[in-house]
C-alpha cells in the first residue's frame, strides 16, 4: 500500500517563541507598506511577520538574520535538508514517547551533536519540549530551560516544515548583528521589522537573556539610532517594544531624528503568557514604532 502524499499546510511559525508575533499581525497590518522590494528581519527569532508577509506578496526577496547562530541553523536546515530533518525529528518523538522521556529530554539537552541537522533536529525538539517554548542560554551559551509539562508535544510537524521550506527557498538566511543592516539596506524600495529583546518594564520581566550576550540600555540606544538612520536614507522602518517611558522617550528624541519627522508610536494589546505567577499572565500595552 502506497503511503499518502504530504498535505498542503499553510507556511507559519515551526518555533514556539517568546514574544512571537503570530497573534499580533491583525494589529500590525494596517501599518505594513503597501509596496516594497526586499524585507530584511534582523531579529528573525519565530519569524511570524515574514511569513505573513511572504505568503502575501508572492516572490518576496527575504533576508532574514539573527545573533543566533543556533536558529539561524534550523531555519537553513529546514529550507535545504527538511527531509533529513523530518526523519531526525521522528526520532526524538518517538524516544520522547516513551516513560523516559525526562531522562532523554536532559541528555538531549547536554549532548553535543556533529552535523548542523542533528543540531537543528536538537533545537527544534528542545523547543517543542522545553518550558513555555523558552530559548535562553547561560554564560557559557548553553541551552538550559527545563523541560515543559506536556503530555502530548508535536514535536515533528512534518507537513508544516515541508510548507516551510518551499516559502524559505528564495531567502537569504544569515547570522547577524542587527546594526550590520546598514551596510546592506538604503532603498525606499526596503522594509525591515525589527523586534528586539523588548525592555524590561519590571523586575520578573527581565527576560533579555536570549542568548550569552544581554540586550541592554545601550543596546536599545544602538538600535533607536539605527533606525533614524534608516529612516532619514527614506527606508520603511517598523519596530516592536515595550510600552515604557524610556521607549517612548528615546524614540520621541528630536535629536536623534533631527533630520526626519519623528516616527509614529501606536498602541498594541498584547497577551502576556510568560511570567513565574499564573496571576501576572494577560493583557499588556506594547508599541509599534513605525518611520513616518
Amino acid at each position: 500500500m502506497s503511503a499518502s502524499a504530504p498535505s498542503f499546510v499553510l507556511p507559519r511559525p515551526f518555533l514556539k517563541w517568546a514574544g512571537g508575533k503570530t497573534r499580533l499581525i491583525g494589529q500590525y497590518q494596517p501599518y505594513f507598506p503597501e509596496k516594497f522590494t526586499t524585507y530584511y528581519e534582523p531579529f528573525l527569532g519565530g519569524g511570524a511577520v515574514f511569513f505573513y508577509l511572504a505568503q502575501h506578496h508572492p516572490g518576496l526577496q527575504a533576508v532574514l538574520t539573527d545573533i543566533n547562530p543556533e536558529l539561524i541553523n534550523a531555519y537553513c536546515c529546514v529550507r535545504d535538508r527538511v527531509e533529513e530533518l523530518i526523519e531526525l525529528l521522528e526520532e526524538h518523538a518517538s524516544e520522547h514517547s516513551k516513560d523516559n522521556k525526562e531522562y532523554y529530554y536532559y541528555s538531549v539537552r547536554s549532548r553535543s551533536y556533529n552535523t548542523d541537522t542533528e543540531k537543528a533536529a536538537r533545537l527544534i525538539y528542545l523547543n517543542k519540549t522545553c518550558y513555555n517554548g523558552l530559548y535562553r542560554e547561560n554564560s557559557k551559551g548553553q541551552f538550559n530551560v527545563p523541560m515543559g509539562r506536556y503530555k502530548n508535544p508535536n514535536i515533528c510537524q512534518a507537513d508544516l516544515l515541508r510548507s516551510v521550506s518551499s516559502l524559505l527557498a528564495p531567502a537569504q538566511i544569515e547570522v547577524r548583528k542587527f546594526d550590520r543592516i546598514l551596510d546592506f539596506v538604503t532603498s525606499s524600495e526596503d522594509f525591515i521589522y525589527f523586534d528586539p529583546p523588548y525592555y524590561p518594564i519590571s523586575a520578573t520581566s527581565n527576560f533579555t537573556a536570549y542568548s550569552r550576550d544581554n540586550f541592554k540600555e545601550s543596546e536599545q540606544l544602538k538600535l533607536r539610532d539605527v533606525f533614524a538612520e534608516l529612516a532619514e536614507q527614506g527606508v520603511k522602518v517598523m519596530l516592536s517594544n515595550s510600552n515604557c517611558d524610556f521607549i517612548e522617550n528615546i524614540y520621541s528624541d528630536s535629536q536623534a531624528f533631527q533630520n526626519v519627522r519623528l516616527p509614529k508610536q501606536i498602541e498594541i494589546s498584547a497577551s502576556r503568557g510568560i511570567n513565574s505567577n499564573s496571576c501576572k499572565r494577560g493583557k499588556v500595552k506594547e508599541l509599534l514604532i513605525c518611520s513616518a
